[in-house]
């Protein structure tokens, strides 16, 4: 594919996943990465975060963390609006907080600059 990538966390240049796990759109209001797989370096505790404010507003989550640098780096969406319904249970990487190494142009690359193909999961 023209444009795998690996992602790395901005902390400390973990490997978080790769662009071969994408399955979904970045949905309108947030900045995100959606996953199927990320690595063994992502973690998440058990308790629940609730949105406060902006896109995740009224949303139960688990925040994903870096294990090597302990770097909030993204979120597993629990229960959400129906707009949101289609990400419950996927890893969404915080654009923000994920570094791009693109395997073909061997770059680096801020997450918020990469357009990837659109993927769209079925219903």
């Amino acid at each position: 594919p023209e444009e795998c990538a690996v992602f790395h966390c901005r902390g400390c240049w973990t490997v978080l996943g790769d662009s071969l796990q994408l399955c979904g759109q970045e949905p309108p209001g947030l900045s995100v990465l959606v996953c199927f797989k990320v690595t063994s370096d992502v973690t998440w505790d058990d308790s629940l975060l609730v949105g406060l404010e902006g896109g995740l507003l009224g949303c139960a989550y688990y925040l994903l963390s870096c294990q090597s640098c302990g770097l909030a780096v993204g979120f597993i969406l629990y229960s959400s609006g129906s707009d949101l319904a289609y990400l419950r249970g996927l890893f969404c990487f915080f654009k923000d907080s994920i570094i791009c190494y693109l395997l073909k142009s061997q770059m680096i690359i801020e997450a918020s600059k990469v357009n990837f193909p659109a993927v769209t999961l079925k219903e």
